[in-house]
């Protein structure tokens, strides 16, 4: 059968990742052959020091969350084989939802199958015609997408300025409705949103606002409530968006909101409709790991200690962190044939980075990123530094 060239053209001449396999500089798709922790194995190249993981608090190996998976598991089988709409919503998803909105300081919340399902769902079910969505720049793609599948009009100012997000403010007519999406914690840079002077924006031009906490839940705020809770500014945040995935030790996402929100959403989100339902074993996990944050918060303050402790090390050696102030630090490389054998060195010796090319960064800005979890050990941390300071030397990136 011949192949219809207008649609497959783009992926017969596509050759950037099979040209950098070729030269060994390939950095995705790593097989990991043992479970998310500060150290992990490799199935191409043994054990490493794990610095690329979103698993902040350490908890997805922690053996009552493994447990409680298991035990859902055993009680509801390995799917619900349906939608939350129809047949998959079980009293573990509703206590989930219960805990997490507690949690969190809102009404209600409610679970989809996956973070990036959130966004598209709640955008595209929420904003109108004549609605204008203002996203940050550096705000995760999924947002973006989410916007995208809605009829409203996108405006997108620069990254963290509140200057220019007033001005697009300033210019939507009186009678359309505005909506500011943003991230809590940007997942690149590390760096947090200036939440109070947003809100302060969002109520003179009468805007709701949605906070995008993926990466903020378990690591900001009292017992790890995210942004809002850092700043004290719960109640003026008109939606959260969290996933389960990182500090809660799953996969999943959810967004918390007034009552009549959600209800709305359980009625018009399409993301949630029409798609299968969170596994049993993934609400328990979650519902597992939110108790252990909430019994155990010093595995916050470790993080932070570990955090500080990979910051200042990387800049006494000369590595350029950017705006980080968070467990995200990126050291800014730029050059992508620098980037790609920097990180390569890097997992030789032993250490899992994360390298970030463009379009998730822009041209030329190349970076590594480095994230910590409250299960690193000083040790490790420090041999993690020792390995950074030779290689980036090695290669004149310090």
């Amino acid at each position: 059968m011949t192949r219809p060239g207008a649609i497959f053209d783009k992926m017969d001449t596509y050759s950037v990742s099979l040209e950098a396999k070729r030269q060994g500089i390939y950095p995705y798709f790593r097989e990991i052959t043992s479970e998310q922790n500060s150290e992990v194995r490799l199935k191409q190249g043994g054990n490493v020091l794990m610095f690329g993981s979103n698993n902040y608090l350490g908890l997805a190996g922690h053996p009552e969350v493994k447990e409680a998976a298991i035990r859902a598991t055993e009680k509801y089988g390995t799917s619900c084989a349906g939608s939350r709409f129809l047949n998959g919503t079980l009293d573990l998803h509703t206590e989930l939802e219960t805990e997490l909105a507690a949690w969190l300081g809102k009404e209600s919340a409610l679970l989809y199958t996956t973070g990036f399902q959130v966004n598209q769902g709640v955008l595209a079910a929420i904003l109108g015609r004549r609605d204008h969505v203002l996203l940050d720049r550096h705000n995760h793609a999924s947002i973006l997408d989410g916007a995208k599948l809605s009829p409203a009009t996108i405006d997108r100012y620069m990254h963290n300025d509140m200057e220019h997000l007033e001005e697009l403010l300033s210019k939507i007519e009186e009678d359309q409705g505005r909506m500011i999406v943003v991230d809590g914690v940007f997942s690149m840079e590390g760096d947090i949103v200036k939440l109070p002077r947003l809100l302060e924006l969002a109520d003179t031009w009468h805007a709701a606002v949605m906070v995008d906490d993926a990466h903020g839940l378990g690591v900001l705020g009292e017992l790890g409530r995210g942004t809002a809770s850092f700043f004290g500014l719960t109640d003026k945040v008109d939606l959260i968006m969290g996933t389960l995935s990182k500090s809660l030790a799953s996969v999943g996402g959810f967004v918390a909101a007034d009552e009549q929100t959600i209800e709305y959403l359980k009625h018009h989100s399409r993301a949630l409709i029409f798609s299968a339902s969170m596994p049993p074993s993934s609400a328990a996990a979650a519902l597992a790991a939110l108790k252990i944050i909430k019994r155990e918060p010093e595995r916050i303050d470790r993080l932070w200690d570990n955090t500080d402790r990979m910051r200042q090390g990387l800049t006494s050696l000369g590595y350029d962190t950017g705006l980080s102030e968070t467990p995200i630090i990126p050291i800014h490389v730029g050059n992508p044939d620098t980037l790609a054998r920097l990180f390569k060195r890097l997992e030789t010796e032993g250490v899992f980075v994360n390298p970030i090319i463009p379009p998730a960064v822009p041209p030329n800005h190349c970076l590594l990123r480095i994230s910590l979890m409250s299960t690193h050990s000083a040790v490790q941390i420090d041999r993690g530094l020792d390995v950074l300071g030779r290689v980036g030397k090695e290669l004149n990136v310090i």
